[in-house]
């Protein structure tokens, strides 16, 4: 249903009076979520039900929130007062949480001009100086960038000495999958699952790699029920890497 009002709005009304007006038109479809069985954890809104959006898991009408964003609200929400916080392609639910937190200093970016941002960083050649921040976020980025490498060194630079770096991508059993022959969209989607996808890695190998560039990574998984409070997905995997004091 959700889905379909979207479509509808965006074929009868112009594009920027939805962007303009999206937490109303939001809070109409809310309204027809609302109960007691269920809650976002991001934007506090109680739900009967969240929004079952298929491969992309529960969406919150409410803020668009999803699994994988409450997830890392839940891992964060607890221990960033009076961080200094850098965060790629943030999405505008959480984006509008952290930043309404007055002791923490929050800086977004994203490159590729999807997502509202203060800056628009190219993550392979960041122009921030080392040791700048205290967490960063980098949710469903490096899967799009030909030299990961380059950038998790870059990640590695620019984050202060105790920090926290919180990654995610989509993940496979086994080895990281990559071919540089792949190049076009439907071969992409095909073997990557995404056009703009160039690999998708393992969580083993996603952590060696890290680790390469000196990044000490905890692999966390998460199994949760199907019917969980929160909307959790029933199985989430998120590598948090830190930079050691003495490095």
């Amino acid at each position: 249903m959700y889905e379909t009002v979207k479509h509808i709005a965006r074929k009868f009304i112009p594009g920027n009076f939805l962007k303009k007006n999206e937490s109303f038109f939001r809070s109409l479809i809310a309204y027809r979520y609302k109960g007691n069985k269920h809650q976002c954890n991001i934007c506090e809104f109680n739900l009967s039900r969240f929004v079952d959006m298929g491969d992309f898991g529960l969406l919150c009408p409410n803020c668009g929130s999803l699994p994988r964003t409450r997830r890392l609200w839940s891992l964060i929400k607890d221990d960033f007062a009076g961080k200094k916080i850098l965060h790629f392609s943030p999405p505008k639910n959480i984006r509008n949480k952290i930043s309404g937190i007055e002791s923490v200093e929050y800086v977004t970016t994203d490159y590729a001009e999807e997502f509202e941002s203060d800056l628009s960083l190219d993550i392979t050649n960041i122009d921030i100086e080392d040791n700048s921040f205290d967490l960063i976020i980098c949710y469903h980025v490096l899967e799009h960038i030909q030299n990961d490498e380059k950038a998790m060194s870059e990640l590695f630079r620019i984050l202060n000495r105790g920090g926290l770096c919180f990654i995610q991508t989509p993940f496979i059993e086994g080895e990281i999958y990559e071919d540089a022959n792949i190049r076009s969209n439907e071969e992409r989607k095909k073997y990557f699952g995404q056009e703009d996808h160039v690999r998708i890695y393992s969580a083993n190998g996603l952590k060696q790699r890290l680790e390469q560039v000196g990044f000490h990574v905890e692999i966390r998984h998460f199994k949760e029920k199907n019917e969980n409070l929160y909307g959790f997905g029933e199985n989430e995997t998120v590598l948090i890497c830190q930079k050691k004091q003495d490095e």
